[in-house]
């Protein structure tokens, strides 16, 4: 098979229709009739699985993946590309924001530069001024702490040759977090400047954007335990020239030092610093230990050609 087009449902049914028209248009004009079109299901809470599966019951090049409950964004696109078959996969979001007509250029980069991505990158980041501000602190913030480069307001479409996505799923985390997958895996990757639109609310709250800052710093960055580290050495210093201090005062003064609320104050302040982030590490960690796949499927539903 040459194509595989994968992408996931949440909330989608007010685009499904006319996504998959327009996904099949962009399909046949790349690959003739040897594609595929792969929709993951993630636990979408409107009737998106109903139509995805009408849609797969009249169109053999469909394939409905759907999960025993909602995994999250992330995790459901790596379902989607597990079940991709095609020599090029095209990843893309459901909700028309991406435009499927997107894969004609991208494949035009991919065939000309002979690489292995090509992705788009927003000239600007769509949404009001909190989201692009918030935006903006988070690729800073993340690069900074995990010493990658990676592009700002980078979207989920690409174009991926077979190898890569191979390479891709070797990835085991159970806690994934796909852009920076995207970079480690390697290859020569192509940026491509695209105009993303706004048409659907987004899913991602300010809990769950939070959230999944948090999940991305301790998934490629040890820097809050260093900076754990260097916090302690300096404390550390600062508790023995106090040691010191009590002591000159005990022996030529001779009366009990004023002070002690804000040595506990200390004591509890650092105390819940390291337990906070020495416990994010061990959640992960736990998290990791276990091996639980990170996604279930519960029916593949598709129609025999």
């Amino acid at each position: 098979m040459k194509l595989s087009i994968v992408t996931t449902l949440y909330g989608s049914r007010a685009y499904l229709h006319e996504f998959h028209a327009r996904a099949t248009a962009a399909a046949r004009k790349f690959a003739a009739d040897d594609y595929e079109i792969v929709i993951v299901n993630d636990g979408s809470p409107d009737d998106s699985l109903a139509l995805a599966i009408g849609i797969a019951s009249e169109d053999p090049h469909v394939v409905v993946v759907d999960l025993s409950r909602n995994f999250g964004h992330h995790k459901a696109m790596m379902t989607g590309l597990a079940h991709a078959g095609g020599e090029y996969v095209f990843l893309i979001d459901s909700d028309l924001e991406e435009s499927p007509a997107w894969l004609e250029d991208f494949g035009q980069v991919l065939n000309e530069r002979h690489c292995d991505v090509v992705y788009g990158v927003q000239e600007q980041r769509k949404g009001g001024w909190f989201e692009r501000i918030s935006g903006r602190w988070f690729w800073t913030l993340f690069n900074a702490a995990t010493d990658m480069s990676l592009p700002a307001n980078i979207v989920t479409a690409r174009v991926m040759t077979r190898r890569y996505v191979d390479a891709l799923l070797q990835h085991r985390e159970r806690e994934v977090f796909m852009a920076g997958l995207w970079h480690i895996t390697g290859f020569e990757q192509i940026a491509k400047t695209v105009h993303k639109l706004s048409n659907a609310t987004s899913t991602y709250t300010f809990r769950r954007k939070f959230s999944l800052f948090v999940n991305s710093i301790t998934a490629f960055s040890n820097t809050p335990l260093v900076g754990i580290f260097y916090v302690g050495l300096g404390i550390s210093m600062l508790a023995l020239i106090y040691v010191a201090w009590l002591l000159v005062h005990w022996l030529f003064f001779n009366r009990p030092p004023s002070g002690w609320t804000s040595v506990m104050a200390s004591i509890w302040l650092i105390g819940g610093m390291l337990m906070s982030c020495v416990g994010i590490y061990l959640s992960k960690i736990f998290s990791e230990a276990k091996q639980r796949p990170y996604t279930i499927v519960r029916q593949i539903y598709r129609r025999q050609p």
